[in-house]
């Protein structure tokens, strides 16, 4: 999980990844936020995300995003 919040900061440093559950919904994160995102977990975690999993409910929060990373690795 400190590895998933290191990445996310080096997107966006300005937003608290722990706490925030509702990056998508409350538009915090930018598409292109979400391709960086989706960028740098294949390249930290070696995981693959397919197109399925790129819906909103897997990227509201950090904890989505490390339950996706688990569920796909």
């Amino acid at each position: 999980m400190e590895e998933l919040l290191e990445l996310l900061q080096d997107v966006r440093d300005d937003i608290d990844f722990e706490k925030e559950d509702k990056l998508i919904d409350d538009k915090i994160l930018t598409s292109f936020d979400i391709i960086q995102i989706i960028a740098a977990i294949d390249e930290t975690f070696d995981v693959s995300i397919p197109a399925t999993q790129i819906v909103p409910a897997n990227f509201n929060s950090m904890q989505a995003m490390y339950d996706m990373i688990q569920r796909l690795a």
